[in-house]
């Protein structure tokens, strides 16, 4: 498995990214979806990376800086049909280190509140992070979970 900063609007990371939002549109209000689309993922603000077996590409995730000490986890995403691979695990891990080596103090993120996104909670919470209130440009909502990682103290 290797994790490398990738292009968000190559074909087939583009079609896991389309997977992502329809799939993010299906679960929450429109009001409520946050989840970013190619234009987004290549904000400066925003690294992406992919995590790939041979050519096959397992999953991505994305840092965007929103100050010198805070980052937060975009698009992470595996693809239904490739789940459970540990790709989810690895891309989390990178993305931490990454943070880290940037010297980011905090490390955040906004996911759904439905059950649907369980394994999502439970994944982030196995590294840390704990629930938090909105942060950045979020506002409270129902439809959204909010976690953070203190990297100081991790």
């Amino acid at each position: 498995m290797r994790i490398e900063l990738d292009d968000p609007s190559r074909p087939d990371v583009f079609a896991l990214l389309d997977e992502h939002l329809r799939n993010m549109r299906e679960l929450s209000p429109p009001e409520s979806v946050h989840a970013l689309d190619v234009s987004g993922l290549k904000r400066a603000e925003v690294s992406f990376w992919s995590v790939r077996e041979g050519d096959t590409l397992l999953g991505c995730g994305a840092l965007k800086q929103l100050d010198p000490q805070h980052g937060e986890l975009k698009s992470m995403r595996t693809p239904q049909a490739l789940r459970r691979r540990g790709a989810g695990r690895a891309m989390l891990a990178h993305l931490i280190e990454e943070a880290r080596r940037r010297g980011y103090t905090r490390l955040s993120l906004e996911t759904g509140s439905m059950e649907a996104f369980r394994p999502a909670w439970q994944l982030y919470s196995s590294f840390g992070f704990s629930y938090c209130g909105p942060f950045g440009e979020y506002r409270e909502d129902p439809n959204s979970v909010f976690m953070t990682l203190d990297l100081a103290a991790a």
